[in-house]
């Protein structure tokens, strides 16, 4: 009962510590852990479902969800993208940008025109 909380979350360590391509799969593999462990231990609490169901049902859900987070941190899966329109300004030679959340310009490198 213990020996496949304890393997899923060595794997879950494993899987956050070894991926480089970004943010969905290190929050879907601590997603997944987290998930996991709530899920045993409603599992464990709950006298209908027990903890190995608990723990799959959770760790699926945990996964699902910190991969749609991570996901919405790279800008995608419907996140809202900021305005990135550039702009150039012939007489300083430098690219700018507008920022429609505030209203202001900012030139290429952060710095308020």
């Amino acid at each position: 009962m213990i020996k496949p909380i304890i393997a899923m979350i060595g794997a879950g360590i494993l899987a956050a510590g070894c991926t480089s391509s970004g943010n969905v799969e290190r929050n879907a593999a601590g997603g997944a852990v987290l998930g996991g462990l709530a899920g045993a231990a409603i599992g464990a609490v709950s006298g209908d479902v027990g903890v190995g169901t608990g723990a799959a049902v959770g760790a699926a859900v945990g996964g699902t969800v910190g991969a749609v987070k991570g996901c919405r941190e790279d800008g995608g899966c419907g996140a809202s993208s900021p305005n990135r329109r550039q702009y150039y300004d012939e007489r300083a030679g430098r690219y700018y940008y507008y920022d429609s959340g505030t209203g202001r310009y900012y030139w290429e490198n952060g710095t308020p025109r």
